[in-house]
C-alpha cells in the first residue's frame, strides 16, 4: 500500500510539474530551454539510433557532472568505436554548452521522469549500459532499466546521511537503487552509508575529475597573446571571479602589489557592464581580450578575459591562483584547474561543500581567506617567498596525482558489461 501510494503521488507530481513549467516558459528564457528541448528528444534519437546500434547512455544533471562524466565518455569512444554514446543533461546550463560535444553520438535533454517517457526513452535509446553521474535518481526511469535487466551504474557518486535513502521513511526511494549493478563512489562515508542499507556492491575509487583535470597538462596549452602579456613577469591568474571578488584584486593590485607582478583575471560573468566597471575600477592598468588586437599587451598590468573557453589553458602559466565565488552564497569554483599546474591556490570563506577544497585547505595546497586584510597578506607572502610558494604548489599538484585512477576502475567494469 506504502509503495503504491508513493509510486501516484510521485506519478502526479510529475504530471503536475510538466504543466506548471510550460506556463513558466512563457515568461522565464530558462525554463524555457528546459521546456522546448525537451520537445525534440525523441525524434532526434530516431533520427540518430537504429535498433541495430550498440548504445552506451551517459546521464549528466549539468556541466560539473559533464566533467566528471568527460573521461568515461573519452575511454568509451577510444575503447569501443562501434558504439554510439547518448548524453543527456537535465539542465539547460550543461545542454546548452555542450550540445554540440563531438564524442558524443547523440545530446538531448532527459525527458520528464514519466513512467511514459521512461519506457519511450529506453525503448527509443535501447541503451546495453546506464551510466549516471555523481547523482540524480529518477524513480521511473530506475524502474525500467530494472525491468529491461540493463546494467545501471553510478560513477563518481557521493551520499550524504541527510538524504531520503538513509532515513526511515525512504523505504520506497532505496528500493530504487536496487537498479544499480554498482557504484563507484568518491569517498569512504559514501560507501558506508550505502553499505549500511544493505547496498554492498559499491568501490571507493575517487572522482573522475582528477583524470580530467590532470590530462589538461599533456594538451598543448599555449597562448601567444598571454605569453606577449605575461613577457617572463610573475603572474597570477584569478578566474572564475565575481564582484565580490573582484573588489579584493583591485584594491590589492593598486595599492599592494609589485610592479613586477601581472594578473589575468577571467570573470564568471562577461557581460558588458561588469567587464566595463572591472575595467574602469583599474584605471589605465587593463586592457581587455577584445580589444586586444593592435595593442602593446606587455605594456598593460592587468589582462582581462571577456570572453569563455580559455581559463583552463590560462592557468597553465600562473604562479598563484586565484579561484573565485568564495566570497558569495553559491560558493568557490573549481581549484583543481589551476592546482594541477601545481600552483598555491587562493579563495575566499565558502568552500565547505566542496570536498577538494576542504582537503586542498586542510593540505596547505589552497589557502582560504575571511576578507580584504587576508587576501593582501597571503598575494604578498606568494610574492615575497619564492619558496613557501612552490612548497604549496607541489602540496596541490601531489593532491591531484594521488587522486587519479578513478576512470581506469570504471573503465575495467565496463570492460565486462560491453
Amino acid at each position: 500500500m506504502y509503495i503504491s501510494s508513493m509510486q501516484f503521488l510521485y506519478n502526479s507530481s510529475i504530471v503536475l510539474v510538466g504543466v506548471i513549467l510550460r506556463i513558466i516558459a512563457l515568461f522565464n528564457p530558462k525554463i524555457k530551454l528546459f521546456v522546448k528541448g525537451r520537445e525534440q528528444v525523441f525524434s532526434k534519437l530516431e533520427r540518430e539510433i537504429s535498433k541495430t546500434d550498440k548504445v552506451v547512455w551517459v546521464h549528466c544533471a549539468s556541466l560539473g557532472e559533464f566533467e566528471q562524466g568527460r573521461p568515461v565518455i573519452e575511454k568509451l569512444k577510444s575503447d569501443f568505436k562501434k558504439h554510439k554514446v547518448v548524453l543527456t543533461f537535465f539542465s539547460p546550463s550543461g545542454y546548452e554548452v555542450q550540445k554540440n560535444y563531438d564524442l558524443a553520438d547523440v545530446v538531448v535533454y532527459l525527458p520528464l521522469d514519466t513512467k511514459r517517457n521512461a519506457k519511450k526513452f529506453l525503448k527509443v535509446a535501447h541503451p546495453s549500459v546506464a551510466v549516471f553521474v555523481k547523482y540524480e535518481f529518477w524513480p521511473n526511469l530506475l524502474t525500467q532499466l530494472s525491468v529491461h535487466n540493463i546494467p545501471t551504474l553510478l560513477v563518481s557518486g557521493i551520499f550524504r546521511k541527510e538524504q531520503i535513502f538513509f532515513k526511515n521513511y525512504g523505504s520506497w526511494m532505496r528500493s530504487k537503487l536496487k537498479a544499480f549493478s554498482f557504484f563507484f563512489l568518491q569517498d569512504k562515508s559514501s560507501s558506508d552509508l550505502l553499505t549500511s542499507i544493505g547496498f554492498e556492491n559499491n568501490l571507493v575509487c575517487g572522482d573522475t575529475r582528477f583524470d580530467r583535470v590532470y590530462d589538461i597538462i599533456s594538451r598543448d596549452n599555449k597562448l601567444d597573446y598571454i605569453d606577449e602579456f605575461v613577457n617572463s613577469s610573475p603572474v597570477l591568474v584569478a578566474g572564475s571571479t565575481w564582484q565580490e571578488d573582484e573588489d579584493l584584486l583591485v584594491d590589492y593590485i593598486l595599492n599592494h602589489s609589485k610592479e613586477s607582478e601581472k594578473f589575468i583575471i577571467a570573470p564568471h560573468n562577461i557581460k558588458e557592464e561588469g567587464i566595463l566597471r572591472l575595467k574602469n575600477s583599474l584605471k589605465d592598468k587593463a586592457v581587455l581580450f577584445s580589444e586586444r588586437e593592435g595593442q602593446s599587451l606587455q605594456d598593460f598590468k592587468v589582462f582581462i578575459i571577456d570572453t569563455i573557453g580559455i581559463l583552463t589553458k590560462i592557468y597553465a602559466v600562473a604562479d598563484v591562483a586565484y579561484v573565485g565565488g568564495g566570497y558569495t552564497k553559491s560558493g568557490i569554483h573549481n581549484v583543481l584547474e589551476p592546482a594541477t599546474f601545481g600552483v598555491p591556490v587562493v579563495i575566499g570563506p565558502n568552500f565547505k561543500k566542496f570536498r577538494e577544497a576542504k582537503d586542498l585547505v586542510n593540505l596547505g595546497g589552497v589557502v582560504s581567506t575571511s576578507d580584504q586584510v587576508s587576501v593582501n597578506a597571503i598575494l604578498k607572502k606568494f610574492s615575497e617567498e619564492d619558496v613557501f610558494r612552490k612548497e604549496r604548489g607541489e602540496i596541490a599538484l601531489n593532491y591531484i596525482k594521488q587522486s587519479l585512477g578513478a576512470s581506469d576502475k570504471i573503465m575495467n567494469y565496463l570492460k565486462t558489461l560491453l
